[in-house]
C-alpha cells in the first residue's frame, strides 16, 4: 500500500494561484496543509477530490467555496461566504465566520465552531450547516432545502421566505422572518438532529432545541398575504 502523500504550501512563498491550481490537479491525493494564509481570499476553492486539506490561519472571502468531496479544516476565522455553493464533503471552521456562510450550498456539511454573521445559509439548497454559537440576521433566508443547526441564538428575520429547509435552534430567536414558524419536534426530528450534532462533534440533548420551518403560506400567491411578500 502506498504511503500517504503529505504536501505543505506556505502562502508567503507560493502564490495562491499556484496553490489552487495544484488543488485542481486530476491526480490530487493525500493530505495538504496550507500555512500562513494571512486572510487571503479564495483559498482552496473548487476542490473536487477526496483529500484532507488543513488551512493554518485566518482566511478571507469564499474559502472552500464550491467544495466537492474534500475534507477542509480552517484553523482560524473565515470571511464572507465560506463554503459558498459547496456540493459535498466537509468544511470545518475552528473559529467564527463572517456573513453568508454556506450560501447556496447544495450538499455536504459546514461546521462553524464559533459564531456566524448575517445571512448564514442564505438560499441553501441541501447542505447541512451546524453553528456552535450565534448567527446574525436573515439567516436561512429563502433556504430551499437542507438543515441549519444553531447551538446559540439567532438574529432577526430567521428563515425569512423559507421553503423546505429545517432550522433547529437551542437558544433564543430575535424574530422570525416571513412565513417561518416554530414546529413540533417529533421523533424523526430528534433523531435527525442527534445525527447532525454528532457529525459536527457535539453532544447536546436534541430535546433542548426548537424546530422552525415554513408555514407554506407563500408557496402560491394569495392576495390576503400580500403584506408578507
Amino acid at each position: 500500500m502506498d504511503a500517504m502523500i503529505h504536501t505543505t504550501y506556505d502562502l508567503t512563498v507560493t502564490p495562491l494561484r499556484e496553490v489552487n491550481a495544484a488543488l485542481h490537479a486530476p491526480d490530487l491525493a493525500g493530505e495538504i496543509v496550507i500555512s500562513q494564509p494571512f486572510g487571503a481570499h479564495n483559498v482552496a476553492v473548487g476542490v473536487n477530490a477526496p483529500v484532507k486539506i488543513t488551512i493554518e490561519g485566518h482566511v478571507g472571502y469564499y474559502a472552500a467555496g464550491m467544495n466537492q468531496q474534500a475534507e477542509i479544516t480552517i484553523n482560524g476565522n473565515a470571511g464572507t461566504g465560506v463554503g459558498e455553493n459547496m456540493m459535498s464533503g466537509t468544511v470545518v471552521v475552528n473559529g467564527s465566520a463572517s456573513q453568508s456562510a454556506g450560501a447556496t450550498a447544495h450538499g455536504g456539511l459546514l461546521v462553524v465552531d464559533g459564531d456566524a454573521a448575517a445571512r448564514c445559509g442564505i438560499s441553501m439548497k441541501g447542505a447541512d450547516i451546524v453553528v456552535g454559537g450565534d448567527v446574525g440576521h436573515s439567516s436561512a433566508f429563502m433556504a430551499q432545502a437542507g438543515r441549519l443547526v444553531i447551538r446559540g441564538n439567532a438574529g432577526d428575520g430567521l428563515g425569512d421566505s423559507i421553503y423546505e429547509a429545517r432550522i433547529y435552534v437551542r437558544g433564543e430567536v430575535a424574530s422570525l422572518g416571513a412565513d417561518c414558524v416554530a414546529k413540533p419536534m417529533r421523533a424523526e426530528h430528534l433523531e435527525e438532529l442527534a445525527g447532525l450534532l454528532k457529525a459536527a462533534g457535539y453532544e447536546d440533548d436534541p430535546a433542548t432545541y426548537t424546530r422552525y420551518g415554513s408555514a407554506r403560506k407563500l408557496y402560491h400567491f394569495n392576495v390576503d398575504n400580500t403584506s408578507a411578500y
